[in-house]
């Protein structure tokens, strides 16, 4: 028996490899650093995301998927073909069986271009599952019982917000708001407000430090170098978390509304198991401070983050893997 078998969370920003009975093996940017001469690939992952913003006209660094969904086809191949070669070590005498996680609202055929990029990148079989699904599995709720569950997954590129019961969607909603436009949105307050230019890195790095999605009783401050905009030259300028919460108010709306819409498309028999339970929290974002408290507050069903919440997606992608027979009315196509 020597088919290996690997989960792939294949994300926006993140690219998370599981493996049966190892765990998370792999939790690396999905960026590809790529020279403009002879286009090969330089750098993937961490040693790329090093390079964002800082590269000589000769090397692109970029991210591959765009809002969840593959952006480059070529450039997903290469980092896919890498992540799966370092999860096998010296293990491939045997082609491996591969489950990607996607979000719930992608096109057939961005589903497609998923699993030819896959099967390109070396894998025996690509299996297709969506990311409320294996979210909901990762973080430890029992989708296969007769009641509902509400998960929110938020990742770098979408949001996916679900209300499962019995192994299958009943109502959801997959909006492309997720942490990359909270970063934007910071870049733009803060060049609107302070006249300062910051980079997509130091605007995820506020983020991280002093972002609320409430505003805070006892305020943090953070120091932000970044470009003067009207001299050129650097300059720090000093941060309060009001103004990230100010940022950000917008992105979030968004994402009150999704919840919102998809509460108000749910059975009144789920509504209840939801109200009873509550909402469940995945993905990286969903680590931005007092953002349960806020989808809390807006909807009034209890919120609460999962555990290890960004790795809940690759946690569940590999259960379903290992009980593949178990999940197949959850999985779209191989």
């Amino acid at each position: 028996m020597f088919a290996k078998k690997i989960g792939i969370d294949l994300g926006t920003t993140t690219v998370l490899v599981y493996m049966p009975k190892k765990g998370i093996i792999i939790n690396e940017p999905s960026v590809v650093a790529i020279s403009v001469v002879d286009k090969k690939v330089l750098a993937v992952g961490k040693e790329a995301k090093e390079m964002l913003g800082r590269t000589p006209d000769t090397i692109v660094a970029k991210r591959p998927l765009k809002d969840g969904v593959i952006a480059d086809y070529r450039t997903t191949e290469a980092m896919l073909r890498y992540f799966i070669n370092k999860a096998l070590g010296g293990m491939r005498l045997f082609r491996v069986e591969v489950m990607v996680a996607v979000p719930g609202g992608i096109t057939s055929t961005e589903r497609r271009a998923v699993i030819d990029t896959t099967i390109s990148a070396g894998a025996k079989a690509a299996y297709i599952i969506k990311e409320p699904v294996v979210a909901a599995i990762g973080a430890d709720i029992p989708i296969g019982s007769a009641s509902g569950h509400m998960i929110i997954d938020i990742g770098g590129g979408t949001s996916e917000i679900a209300v499962i019961s019995l192994g299958g969607i009943v109502s959801s909603s997959s909006i492309r708001i997720g942490g990359n436009k909270l970063d934007t949105a910071i870049m733009e307050h803060i060049r609107r407000k302070f006249g300062l230019a910051i980079g997509e890195r130091t605007a995820e790095e506020v983020k991280i430090q002093i972002g609320s999605a409430l505003y805070l009783e006892d305020k943090l401050e953070m120091q932000v170098k970044g470009r003067d905009m009207v001299s050129g030259l650097p300059r720090i300028s000093t941060i309060s978390s009001d103004d990230i919460t100010d940022a950000i108010q917008h992105e979030l709306q968004g994402m009150v509304e999704a919840v919102k819409d998809v509460l108000h498309n749910t059975p009144p028999e789920l509504s209840a198991d939801v109200m009873e339970k509550g909402m469940v929290l995945s993905g990286g974002s969903a680590q931005l401070r007092n953002l349960d408290k806020l989808f809390s507050e807006a909807t009034g069903v209890p919120a609460f983050v999962a555990q290890d919440p960004q790795q809940c997606v690759a946690r569940g992608t590999g259960i379903a893997l290992e009980n593949l027979d178990s999940y197949k009315r959850s999985i779209f196509s191989s």
